[in-house]
């Protein structure tokens, strides 16, 4: 029996979790859950689970969510910072799923990792934002880290059982996003209803954006590359519109392995959660006679400017992947407010990144001091247009 922390349960990521969790009740049991403002969803999932443990944001989400449970039942209700930490660290639970999105996953994780928990890696801006300083305190812990990224999933099972030393390339597949064939002039046009619209994938909005401008496949390249500890240059971008090759490893002999699968999240969450073990999760295979043929194409950096920065950024490391995750996070925002075009994203972001005064390296305090900054300054230029 695995005991599990969930951070973010209400989240995409988090829901498909806690149906492996039910799929396999004698595998897992739910000790910690936290969300952030949606305390509705919670509080069926902590009648359905019942965990010791449950964070949310603030005192009046906690006031809330504690109305919504019966009085007899035993959860410590916590909220805040402090709050998210304790869940972290919840001594009862083994493996902590760090499902939060965004910046706000940093120190959660870090906290859950210096409390000696395995971490079922789903908070990619973890690595973005510190991940040398994270991965060193994973080794000084002891801790494993798997990742549940479909994407870095498939290179962890690829890389099972190979020596480092023979890996050449690391090549990320992308689907390319639900714009992958509209023309670079059009995407003036694109409405936060279009972008939302994935073609393959069921995600969470900032995360379907993100897909879309190809910003989320540069920060998992720059997740990538601590997480497997291979330099920027040894890791390529592949669209491959089927999305049921997940990614591959090449290695110097020529050799080339690949992790398929449908485009389904519980997989890789499954994988992780039950690790080293495969759970019989009931998938179907894909449809290979149906699919006919896989395609492939190179990523179009021009078009999509966002993974352009974003690997710029991976190469200069230091603060700036913080401030590139930083300025996206409230440009997305933006757009989804309708504030910003689509097309602006990428400008935004990249004017936010000249600006800033660069640490080649910084402490973790120096970490959120740049993610504070640039969540400001971004801010601040948005409102000005």
């Amino acid at each position: 029996m695995k005991n599990l922390s969930i951070l973010g349960s209400t989240g995409s990521i988090g829901t498909n979790a806690l149906a492996v969790v039910a799929q396999f009740p004698d595998q897992f049991k739910v000790q910690a859950l936290t969300a952030k403002h949606n305390i509705s969803k919670l509080s069926q999932q902590i009648k359905a689970h019942q965990p010791r443990m449950a964070a949310v944001y603030d005192g009046a989400a906690a006031g809330a969510l504690k109305k919504m449970l019966p009085d007899s039942m035993p959860i410590q209700i916590v909220y805040g910072q402090s709050g998210y930490q304790q869940a972290a660290e919840f001594d009862r639970s083994d493996m902590v799923l760090t499902a939060m999105v965004g910046a706000a996953g940093l120190m959660p994780t870090m906290q859950a990792i210096a409390a000696g928990k395995d971490i079922a890696l789903a908070n990619k801006e973890t690595l973005v934002m510190a991940g040398d300083l994270v991965m060193q305190l994973a080794r000084s812990k002891k801790v494993n880290i798997i990742p549940v990224d479909s994407e870095h999933s498939a290179i962890y099972q690829c890389l099972l059982g190979q020596k480092r030393s023979e890996v050449d390339k690391l090549l990320i597949t992308a689907s390319g996003g639900p714009f992958v064939d509209r023309p670079a002039n059009q995407l003036s046009q694109v409405k936060p209803a279009d972008a939302l619209k994935h073609p393959n994938w069921d995600m969470g909005p900032k995360i379907s954006i993100d897909s879309a401008t190809l910003m989320n496949k540069g920060l998992e390249v720059i997740e990538a590359m601590h997480l497997f500890q291979i330099p920027m240059d040894q890791i390529q971008v592949v669209v491959h519109p089927q999305s049921i090759i997940h990614s591959m490893v090449a290695f110097q002999d020529g050799s080339i392995l690949a992790q398929l699968g449908i485009p389904d999240m519980k997989t890789a969450i499954a994988y992780a959660l039950s690790f080293p073990e495969r759970l019989p999760l009931g998938q179907p295979l894909p449809d290979f006679a149906g699919l006919g043929h896989f395609s492939f194409r190179e990523a179009d950096t021009q078009k999509f400017s966002c993974l352009r920065l974003a690997m710029a950024s991976g190469r200069s490391g230091g603060t700036m992947p913080a401030v590139l995750n930083a300025a996206n996070e409230i440009t997305v925002g933006a757009f989804l407010s309708s504030q910003v075009r689509f097309d602006r994203i990428p400008i935004i972001i990249e004017a936010i990144m000249s600006q800033h005064h660069h640490q080649h390296k910084p402490s973790l305090s120096d970490i959120l001091a740049a993610d504070q900054w640039a969540r400001q300054a971004t801010q601040e230029l948005i409102e000005q247009q």
